[in-house]
């Protein structure tokens, strides 16, 4: 089947459909939906049941690009800095010396093994070094996985950092695949711009863009969180065009932003939690129409030994390396090594040596499919059992629930106290937003003239308003009593 503007809504939708009502039964299987969604992809494809042609890596190097933007900004916004800083240096850590000792052993194995120079095994290590956010994001959160003192934060925290080093490792040596003539020290000054500049432009647009999002006034709820996706397209696309890395600065600006007092705050992080998924479906359907299964079939044998190799040899050995200096318990450093899930970021990734063109291009895209799948079916798989034999999970009565699932749940606080604002109250005549109201309160609605309002971070308090402030606590009352400048009626 050739998709045309007339079919492409129709086969697009039903796959998608597909994909759902397939992903919601897998939980009882324990099968990664990310698999599911691929497999859907590939039976879609060429190769399999519907017969979909779709063989242009630079369409789906877009959407994997796209999509990244969207998975590694949402998984910003859902990074609480109060559970990161703690443990800040061992994630770029793992994020950085990590990934550059795992693209180094995987090369040097893959040079060994195979008839690729050294360029080319290099930079098949270097687009399989990174796990993967999509991956990591959507299998912690879909099996709900409590993990003991700092291990989530320090997954997703990797996950969400670690795709930059990753990109500039692989851009970097297909330039030496490329142009054979260079030394390795040709890239260090590339590799030095893209992280500077990237996390730079990061948290000068997350500032930037708290400010935006916090003065302008806009007429419609809705149109907060469209606001929210240009600014994190122009930062992605004006930090790549200084010459950043775009990836970085969108995961450090979504991370500001996430952490910061902003108007319709709720609705953003619903709303990028529902797109986050639909670009995971979008791009493991799209990476799974691109793949000729017929092609992958051949590399099998060499797949599964590179695959191997990365997980039981040189994801652990990076991670014991780059965690050397810092006190960890030794069952947690083991669990960080098991959790590198690769997915689809490397295979993104691979698209590039497609579009260069070079020689071991097509060898390399089938290696590093298969190392993916191989990747999320083992490791994806055995997550909640691997942490119960090394007993770094939480029992489920135990599960504590975390700053941003309290902020969006919708259960009852437990103390309620009602605040009269006077005219000369701190408060009275700035928006909620403004007043940096305590985390553990919430305004629940508003009594004004003998109505009441729903409030929301753009709303004006005014004077003789009265607040129905609901708390977890009699701390969280005084925390409001305090943010009020201390009038109260």
């Amino acid at each position: 089947m050739t998709l045309t503007i007339e079919n492409i809504l129709l086969v697009g939708s039903l796959l998608l459909f597909l994909s759902i009502i397939v992903g919601k039964t897998s939980y009882k299987f324990g099968v990664p939906t990310l698999i599911l969604f691929l497999t859907i992809g590939m039976l879609a494809g060429s190769d399999g049941i519907i017969g979909i042609r779709f063989n242009d890596p630079k369409i789906a190097q877009f959407i994997g690009i796209v999509s990244l933007n969207f998975i590694l900004f949402s998984g910003g916004l859902n990074t609480q800095w109060s559970s990161v800083k703690p443990i800040l240096k061992e994630g770029i850590a793992l994020s950085t010396l990590g990934v550059l000792l795992t693209a180094i052993s995987v090369g040097v194995f893959v040079w060994y093994v195979t008839d690729f120079t050294i360029y080319e095994s290099m930079l098949l290590g270097s687009i399989v070094s990174s796990t993967d956010a999509a991956a990591v994001f959507s299998i912690l959160r879909s099996k709900n996985l409590a993990l003991r003192k700092n291990l989530r934060p320090t997954l997703e925290l990797e996950s969400g950092s670690n795709d930059p080093m990753a990109y500039v490792l692989t851009i970097a040596f297909l330039s030496l695949v490329i142009n054979q003539d260079q030394g390795l020290l040709s890239v260090v000054p590339m590799f030095f711009q893209q992280m500077i500049f990237g996390a730079i432009a990061g948290f000068g647009f997350g500032k930037l863009s708290e400010l935006i999002i916090n003065k302008i006034k806009l007429g419609f709820e809705g149109l907060y969180p469209v606001l929210v996706i240009a600014l994190m397209f122009i930062t992605f696309s004006a930090t790549d065009f200084v010459g950043g890395n775009g990836f970085l600065a969108i995961y450090i600006c979504a991370v500001y932003i996430g952490n910061q007092d902003i108007i319709h705050k709720k609705t953003i992080l619903k709303m990028y939690d529902g797109l986050a998924w639909l670009m995971e479906i979008v791009l493991f359907l799209t990476l799974g129409l691109l793949v000729f299964p017929t092609q992958v079939f051949p590399f099998m044998g060499i797949g599964l030994l590179i695959s191997l190799f990365l997980i039981i040899i040189a994801r652990p050995v990076a991670v014991f390396i780059s965690l050397l200096f810092f006190k960890m318990k030794l069952r947690r450093r083991f669990y960080i090594s098991w959790v590198g899930l690769r997915g689809a970021v490397p295979i993104v990734f691979a698209t590039y040596p497609l579009l260069a063109g070079i020689e071991q291009a097509n060898n390399i895209f089938n290696i590093v499919f298969f190392i993916s799948v191989t990747s999320v079916l083992i490791q994806g798989t055995t997550l909640s059992i691997v942490a119960k034999w090394l007993n770094v999970a939480t029992p489920d009565k135990k599960k504590i629930l975390t700053d941003l699932d309290k902020f969006i749940s919708d259960s009852p606080k437990t103390t309620m106290k009602e605040f009269e604002i006077s005219p000369t109250c701190y408060a009275a005549n700035k928006k909620i937003v403004a007043l940096k109201f305590p985390k553990n309160a919430i305004i629940a609605m508003i009594k004004r003239d003998d109505k009441f309002i729903t409030p929301n971070g753009s709303t004006i308090i005014e004077a003789n308003d009265t607040l129905v402030v609901l708390s977890e606590s009699q701390a969280g009352i005084d925390s409001v009593n305090l943010c009020l400048n201390k009038t109260e009626i």
